[in-house]
């Protein structure tokens, strides 16, 4: 199963990456979020079901 992680970026933006098994990023956010809940709210979008 992937594992999903949320993180800030150098700016202070929230983020997510999608990681698989294998350890390779297969998915990550294409722009930087203010709240974290924006940020889950996108990955929910592209497949996250935390």
């Amino acid at each position: 199963m992937d594992k999903w992680e949320f993180y800030k970026d150098t700016e202070g933006l929230w983020r997510w990456r999608r990681i698989a098994a294998n350890g390779r990023i297969v998915g990550s956010s294409s722009q930087g979020y203010v709240n974290k809940s924006d940020c889950i709210d996108n990955a929910k979008r592209n497949g996250y079901q935390g």
